[in-house]
């Protein structure tokens, strides 16, 4: 494996273990919202369910980036990192430095 693609390994790796972390963190904010009305008010109710709603939105948005991340390494380990899936040719060098899963060239996306 070349130092490009070690680095970008690392990197994936990296953004996977930070977008675990995360979730994890958030965990907390996906759980179920009480209704009982002796100890939460309406209003604050209501505001835990709407943080509860973007805490999940957030979860499916990190999931989505995992999946993501996964293909980038899956490529990697195919020998195939670095190419478009949808033309073949090479993905430019800086496309990937911002985005290690990119998995078109600016072109095709």
């Amino acid at each position: 494996m070349s130092e490009a693609e070690n680095t970008a390994r690392a990197r994936l790796e990296a953004l996977r273990d930070e977008i675990l972390a995360l979730s994890r963190t958030a965990a907390e904010d996906r759980k179920p919202v009480s209704l009982d009305q002796q100890s939460v008010g309406r209003l604050s109710r209501q505001d835990s369910l709407q943080v509860q709603a973007m805490a999940k939105a957030a979860d499916a948005r990190r999931a989505g980036e995992l999946r993501r991340i996964d293909a980038a390494l899956a490529r990697l380990q195919e020998g195939e990192y670095g190419w478009c899936v949808e033309c073949g040719e090479a993905i430019d060098a800086r496309r990937l430095e911002i985005d290690p899963a990119a998995p078109r060239r600016r072109a095709c996306a």
